[in-house]
């Protein structure tokens, strides 16, 4: 895997490339096939890098930090009121042992999902619509300040993506309108009787690319032979990751990364901006596509059947017959193979 050094700090040596994106702000686009190039070359050798720049909003994620803890903070009861199960568009409370990947154990954490907080009536869809908020003053606006602060970043990375990718700048501008990308706020209580628990067991993201935030150490991911790697904090800096959809879109050129939470040696915040496209939109190579590796697929019934694999209360409804997934893919059909351990 591809190392890189901070800027600035020339005697650490980080696991993962470090992309500035200050200059897809630029007016010349010199400037921003500059940064295109530094992100292709990122994302083709190792899937995950940091990134850094002039557009992350510090103040933002202070807030978001803030509120947070003081949420998760609450009692189960209060945090239960609102469930995401009994959300429109699967957002609200997950609480503990919720989630389930493959034949892993149950996730040790706690999470709040929010998606676009889409209002209209007209097209919603099980993952667009109206988010499910809790009841504490400033909570949502403080969250949604956060979301449109990562998202216009998710916009500009389309950009650059689309410039790696040698088409026009704005190819991916008509189907990321409304997409159905989702925050998640995830706790991870610190348990010392159940350290061999995975905060979040191994996957790959559904979605096109992921920005991350967390406060403490604890991300592991998958390197080119197979191997489990630590991933460091950055100060100041988003970790993003390629997703399924990224993949077949580059047609196997950036390959989603597999990674894990494997246990939590300390109390742990983290969140996780999942981006997408529109959900009508198909999914298919636009590279190379007179000689696709991947078949298509619809993107937003790629992610409800990737999530109604996870998710108990979605795992009940299909057990119940109401809920039907059509031609859902195994969990683990993309990213590398992992060393067994």
């Amino acid at each position: 895997m591809t190392c890189a050094f901070y800027p600035g700090d020339m005697t650490e040596m980080l696991p993962l490339p470090v992309v500035d994106l200050s200059a897809l702000d630029s007016p010349e686009l010199a400037d921003r096939l500059d940064v295109a190039r530094q992100l292709d070359r990122a994302c083709a050798d190792a899937g995950f890098l940091y990134l850094t720049g002039s557009q992350i909003d510090h103040a933002a994620y202070r807030r978001l930090l803030a509120r947070a803890e003081a949420y998760f903070a609450q009692d189960l009861d209060a945090k239960m009121a609102h469930y995401i199960g009994l959300s429109q568009n699967h957002s609200g409370y997950v609480p503990v042992g919720e989630e389930q990947f493959a034949t892993s154990a149950p996730d040790l954490k706690e999470a709040f999902d929010c998606n676009l907080d889409y209002r209209s009536e007209r097209g919603r869809r099980s993952l667009l619509g109206p988010n499910l908020w809790p009841d504490m003053p400033g909570f949502r606006e403080d969250v949604l300040a956060y979301y449109a602060n990562i998202t216009g970043i998710g916009r500009k990375l389309f950009r650059a993506f689309a410039l790696a990718l040698g088409l026009p700048e704005e190819h991916f501008a008509p189907v990321t309108r409304h997409p159905p990308s989702q925050l998640r706020l995830i706790h991870y209580p610190h348990d010392a009787d159940a350290e061999d628990r995975p905060g979040i067991g191994s996957h790959t993201d559904y979605e096109c690319f992921t920005l991350l935030r967390a406060t403490a150490p604890g991300l592991q991911i998958v390197d080119r032979t197979g191997e489990w790697i630590d991933v460091p904090l950055l100060d100041n800096a988003l970790v993003m990751n390629i997703g399924d959809m990224m993949e077949i879109l580059s047609n196997g050129r950036y390959v989603a990364t597999r990674h894990r939470v494997k246990k939590v040696p300390q109390e742990r915040y983290s969140f996780a901006l999942f981006h997408s496209c529109d959900y009508d939109h198909v999914i298919a190579p636009v590279i190379d596509a007179d000689a696709p590796r991947y078949a298509p697929l619809k993107g937003g019934e790629h992610l409800f059947n990737q999530t109604a694999q996870t998710f108990a209360y979605l795992k009940r409804r299909v057990e119940k017959g109401e809920l039907v997934l059509n031609d859902a893919a195994p969990l683990d059909s993309f990213g590398r193979q992992v060393t067994p351990a």
